[in-house]
């Protein structure tokens, strides 16, 4: 028995993917049948049995999926190949995002960056409100980048820098942040067999 549907209000996100909002369709949990949750790209983001649910402004979307008794709320993103599923909740601002696998009655909050299966390195302090920006592995060999609401290969990311900040010293860093981590991860004859990925 499907428990929610998804609504005909949607939002894009930076990939011009649709996100759906969602409302129960049946009383479950803490829900009542007609409430409105976040948003999933797909129904098959979100299993339908159990007590899962999408709360707040969240999102999940690609090939992740929030089930069991998950809860995925505040402004938290869930996406790529990751799960969230037993009695784990995700919230605040927190990303789960690559092969990641949150369970049990795991939380993560705030801020906090969840992924596995890859190469990684972070910067903070960057930028015009100090963020931290985080760069990994991608699975065709290049470098990914996640910068605030930015998400991209490192060449997007460049191409970013230049259109916000131009000439100005904050764009200077960033691109020079971006040599640093091309070289980070350039390609090294007798470590490309331990390697792991983002898909």
């Amino acid at each position: 028995m499907k428990k929610f549907e998804l609504t005909n209000e949607f939002i894009t996100n930076m990939f011009g993917t649709k996100l759906f909002r969602i409302r129960a369709l049946v009383e479950f949990g803490d829900v009542e049948a007609g409430e409105l949750g976040g948003y999933v790209e797909k129904e098959s983001n979100l299993g339908h049995d159990d007590n899962a649910w999408v709360y707040d402004n969240a999102w999940v979307y690609g090939n992740a999926r929030v089930y069991g008794d998950a809860q995925v709320s505040g402004d938290a993103r869930v996406y790529d190949n990751a799960w969230v599923y037993g009695d784990a909740q995700v919230s605040g601002d927190a990303r789960v995002y690559g092969n990641a696998r949150v369970y049990g009655n795991a939380w993560v909050y705030g801020n906090a960056l969840v992924c596995s299966d890859e190469d990684y390195a972070y910067a903070h302090g960057f930028g015009s409100v100090n963020r931290t920006t985080t760069f990994f592995r991608l699975k065709d060999g290049g470098v990914g980048v996640r910068c605030g609401c930015f998400y991209g290969t490192l060449a997007q990311f460049r191409d970013k820098i230049r259109e916000t900040h131009g000439e100005t010293k904050k764009a200077q860093e960033y691109l020079m942040l971006a040599d640093l981590m091309e070289l980070r991860f350039e390609e090294d004859e007798n470590e490309v067999g331990n390697r792991k990925y983002v898909e």
